[in-house]
């Protein structure tokens, strides 16, 4: 805010006045007080004008002081021009869990302790990174480090996306979708779906997904791929197990090719199909500990189906899959096999509390009795928040006498996912 002239000339005029004021007396009575007054007045004008002086130069301050950071900002942005890109976005999510385990052999312990941090890194909607890293604690005490998967999405369209890295198997469903034990409404994975059971684990190479609609209601969901080809071990002369955790090598340079197509006829009820097959090839000695190489390649086939049904409180599931192995006669492990396995589960939630209770039978089957198993599973969640459950579960296990695999537990979980 500006001063007038006539203001300051005003104001000049007062201040002279004061300073050559006579004395009362010398004044006749009847002006002193007319006088008096309009000093006074005078007076009050100055200390404004004074006030609106000190104001103008506080904001002159502050223009030179925002002057002076709006230069340092532009510095700063010429130097590094991509602080402020919004063209990227980080995002972590993932899950951590503690558990106990008590078999009817063995001594109970707490046997679980878990983060799987899960990183997105999205380049505005073209193409997104992803990857989990699973951490654990051994039996020793040491801690392991496995990388779940690690993949690069390329959104073409709405209905196609192109994928490669090490992924989680398409083959089946649980292993890609309900595996996380926040999702996993029992404290253990059906038997045949850990590692070295029957379905598939991950694989590393590249394929393509998405889904579409199809009528009014119905949708489809598809998952193809083409990756290296699982291992093979054996234990003396025959197979130990099919190997699918996922390998950067293919020791008989063939790849595996296969999917799964879902549909969703109506609301809250899928279908899925999974098919593939290759070749694989033994490349371990379990026994020794010792790798094979050039062992001779063998055919190898997937097929899977799977359904699921989710309505209101009631959550109900099932999964059949196996992987077969053909002969060969030049192998070490001339014998093939199938090792297949397959489960239903019902989880239903007791409104208005919020306890669930689970309930899920299981069948696995290998080309050795001593790792075949039955189980029935009965369970209790409590969910403090859809993220965060505390689970009791309790396996009767049927297998041969005298293995782990006939063994009963007692198990406790407690899962957050973030």
């Amino acid at each position: 805010m500006e001063l007038s002239n006539a203001t300051f000339a005003r104001t000049l005029i007062a201040a002279g006045m004061l300073l050559v004021l006579p004395d009362s007396a010398a004044i006749a009575d009847d002006g002193l007080g007319l006088l008096k007054r309009e000093v006074n007045e005078l007076r009050k004008e100055l200390a404004e004008v004074k006030a609106e002086l000190k104001q103008q130069r506080k904001q002159a301050a502050s223009k030179d002081e925002v002057s002076v950071v709006e230069n340092k900002v532009a510095r700063v942005e010429r130097q590094h021009g991509d602080w402020k890109d919004t063209n990227s976005t980080l995002h972590v999510a993932g899950y951590a869990d503690i558990g106990y385990a008590d078999a009817q052999n063995s001594t109970g312990s707490f046997n679980q302790a878990r983060f799987n941090p899960i990183f997105h890194f999205l380049y505005k909607d073209l193409l997104l990174l992803e990857a989990e890293a699973e951490t654990g604690i051994s039996s020793t005490g040491s801690t392991e480090f496995n990388l779940e998967y690690a993949t690069m999405d390329l959104f073409l369209t709405d209905n196609i996306t192109v994928f490669g890295g090490k992924f989680l198997s398409p083959m089946g469903y649980f292993r890609q979708n309900l595996h996380p034990s926040w999702i996993n409404k029992f404290p253990s994975a059906p038997i045949g779906f850990g590692h070295d059971g029957a379905a598939p684990e991950a694989g590393v190479g590249a394929g393509v997904r998405g889904g579409f609609g199809v009528g009014a209601r119905s949708q489809l969901n598809y998952a193809l791929y083409i990756g290296n080809g699982p291992e093979l071990a054996s234990d003396g002369s025959e197979l130990d197990g099919v190997k699918s955790g996922g390998f950067t090598r293919d020791a008989d340079g063939k790849k595996v090719i296969g999917g799964r197509l879902g549909i969703v006829p109506i609301p809250h009820l899928e279908f899925g199909v999974s098919a593939g097959g290759g070749k694989t090839s033994v490349t371990k000695d379990e026994g020794s500990g010792t790798a094979i190489v050039g062992d001779a390649a063998r055919d190898y086939t997937v097929l899977g189906a799977d359904f699921a049904y989710q309505r209101k409180q009631l959550d109900l599931r099932g999964e059949y899959i196996q992987q077969r192995v053909g002969d060969a006669s030049a192998s070490v492990a001339p014998r093939g096999g199938t090792w297949k396995t397959w489960y239903v589960q019902a989880a239903y939630r007791l409104l208005p509390t919020k306890w669930e209770g689970v309930l899920r039978y299981g069948d696995f089957d290998s080309p050795h009795d001593v790792q075949d198993q039955q189980q029935w599973g009965v369970g209790m969640n409590y969910l403090f928040g859809p993220n965060l459950i505390a689970k009791l579960g309790y396996e009767f296990n049927q297998g041969q006498s005298g293995t782990v695999a006939d063994d009963n537990r007692l198990l406790l979980q407690f899962s957050y996912g973030f």
